[in-house]
């Protein structure tokens, strides 16, 4: 399917690795000229170099900064001024008690997973409108809905992410400007993979019987079972930034196998 990406821009936050990299990498496989962005430059530059390896041809390029800030936002902005396609993938996680989770701990993850959003909607949202097209899609997660014990600030974030998408969205009545969240649910990055072989180790499982045991006991509502890939992410995202994707507004799309047991 043509997904008429072609010659379109798009900024994708966090993306030099797992979902976010499947992202780029899908939306500059449909033709869009994406820009990475990471807080490191030697993984930006090899997340480009992936991709150029992946997409031959395709027009990527990079900008290195942390958008945990509202400086990192406008460098970011600064060197990345004009997008039609802005997916706000950013994101940090750290499962941990609750009684357990400081001030600052709750400060910084919203800071980093839902105003680098906001302070790149912001930006962005206007040129969108007065171009009357635009797409702006938050990577939320099915602790969005579902909010673990686990990680208590993280699903907080998420749920923000969501409450966030569709107040914007609101705000683009009558344009064909879009603004939708994505949910994933537990999905194989290199970052979920290193915890799991972490936590398997320590519990003298494998990684496979420790994948079973959290689909039995941390996620059992799951349908699918098992770890969702990253380019299965991509594949609901990349749709959603698309002009075939004109009438998905205000939506939150689950990519998350059945975890939210709910209509």
């Amino acid at each position: 399917m043509d997904l008429q990406l072609q010659g379109k821009r798009a900024l994708v936050t966090g993306s030099t690795a797992g979902i976010g990299f499947a992202i780029a990498k899908a939306l500059a496989a449909e033709g869009a000229a994406v820009v990475v962005n990471g807080r490191a430059a030697d993984r930006v530059e090899a997340a480009l170099a992936r991709l150029r390896d992946a997409c031959p041809g395709a027009e990527v390029t990079g900008v290195t900064a942390d958008l945990a800030s509202a400086e990192g936002c406008a460098a970011l902005v600064a060197a990345c001024p004009d997008v039609d396609v802005l997916v706000n993938n950013l994101g940090i996680f750290d499962p941990k008690p609750f009684e357990d989770i400081p001030d600052a701990d709750w400060l910084r993850f919203f800071e980093t997973n839902v105003m680098s959003g906001v302070r790149l909607a912001r930006a962005y949202l206007p040129t969108m409108k007065r171009r009357n097209w635009g797409r702006i899609v938050f990577i939320s997660s099915e602790s969005g809905l579902c909010p673990p014990a686990e990680m208590v600030h993280y699903g907080m974030t998420k749920s923000a992410q969501i409450s966030v998408a569709r107040g914007l969205a609101e705000t683009c009545a009558g344009t064909g400007v879009t603004v939708n969240s994505v949910l994933p649910g537990p999905t194989l990055t290199q970052g979920a993979e290193d915890f799991f072989a972490t936590l398997a180790s320590g519990q003298g499982q494998t990684f496979d019987e420790a994948a079973r045991d959290f689909f039995a006991h941390g996620r059992p509502t799951s349908i699918l079972k098992r770890f969702i890939q990253p380019d299965e992410v991509a594949s609901m995202v990349a749709y959603v930034c698309s002009p075939l994707a004109a009438a998905t507004q205000g939506a939150a799309l689950r990519v998350e196998g059945g975890v939210v047991r709910s209509l």
